[in-house]
């Protein structure tokens, strides 16, 4: 996966290097509003500086505007190279099929072909366009979040050693999971697309023999078959976003509990409360983003 997608990104490095910048500034610029809104509640709310809250609120307005530009320009370029790369692929595979011998089509079959160049290159195309937004901006804001919230406040820092290993763990068992599966799964397509294109090429002599409700329950059989592995594929994904919100929300709560008395002994000031649970949110959101690509990786790869 990893020399396919080097080979085929080479003629992309512009756009890669646009989208990887624009979101290197946006994830640095995620980890300054935080900051600035703990200012307005510690000097500005606290102390009754109306001045001080709208002049700094226009500068996180400014800042938002700014981020929001970044990324509808980053997600351009991102889906150009995905786009791109997904063109470039299928038309390499067309033109390896064509020189294939006899005996290398019997090894790989019609049906198998077909799948490789449509349902897996989307596949590989999906999981670019994500890579490229996520697996930049990610681990910035997971990082750069630690940082920042242990520079809010140290104090309740064993709440990020608890929460990002848990919810590590929860990624881990859904990769264990799902990975075989997902392999399955591009078993079975390839199963239900051998078995249509029998049927349409061969129709007249599926008629001529009168083998209609035979051919039927054959494809109902692969169609039942694949719907079954997905099945149990999104059973394990449904359980996975509901288990990494309770998470994040068990974070608030256990953050706000045990904050709330920092701020009662006036150990804490409670903008920069505000500021660290926020940093918490931007790291689990980075971790939830890579829950994503977690998503796609073994469906790419198979």
């Amino acid at each position: 996966m990893i020399r396919l997608l080097r080979t085929y990104l080479a003629p992309y490095r512009r756009q890669v290097a646009i989208v990887t910048a624009l979101l290197l500034l946006g994830s640095v610029g995620n980890l300054y509003l935080p900051n600035l809104n703990a200012d307005i509640i510690n000097n500005g709310v606290a102390t009754g500086d109306t001045d001080y809250i709208w002049r700094t609120g226009a500068v996180m307005l400014g800042i938002t505007l700014l981020l929001g530009l970044f990324a509808i320009v980053a997600v351009y370029f991102a889906s150009q190279t995905s786009m791109g790369v997904g063109r470039d692929v299928r038309g390499a595979v067309f033109d390896r099929v064509q020189s294939f011998s006899a005996r290398e089509m019997n090894r790989f079959g019609t049906a198998s072909l077909i799948t490789r160049n449509t349902n897996d290159v989307q596949q590989v195309q999906l999981f670019l366009q994500i890579a490229l937004t996520i697996l930049v901006s990610a681990p910035i804001l997971a990082i750069g979040g630690i940082i920042m919230a242990l520079r809010e406040d140290a104090t309740l820092s064993w709440l990020i050693v608890v929460i990002v290993p848990l919810m590590a763990a929860v990624i881990g068992v859904l990769l264990w999971k799902a990975v075989p599966l997902f392999r399955q799964v591009q078993v079975k397509i390839d199963r239900i697309t051998q078995v249509l294109r029998e049927q349409i090429t061969g129709v007249r002599v599926v008629r001529a023999f009168i083998r209609v409700r035979s051919e039927q329950v054959r494809f109902e059989t692969a169609n039942a078959d694949l719907t079954a592995t997905s099945l149990r594929v999104n059973r394990i994904f449904a359980l996975a976003f509901p288990a990494l919100l309770g998470i994040m929300n068990l974070s608030t709560v256990a953050i706000l509990w045990f904050g709330a008395s920092l701020v009662d002994r006036g150990d804490m000031p409670i903008g920069n409360l505000t500021a660290f649970l926020q940093y918490i949110m931007q790291i689990l959101f980075a971790v939830m983003t890579a829950v994503f690509m977690v998503i796609l990786v073994p469906r790419a790869e198979a």
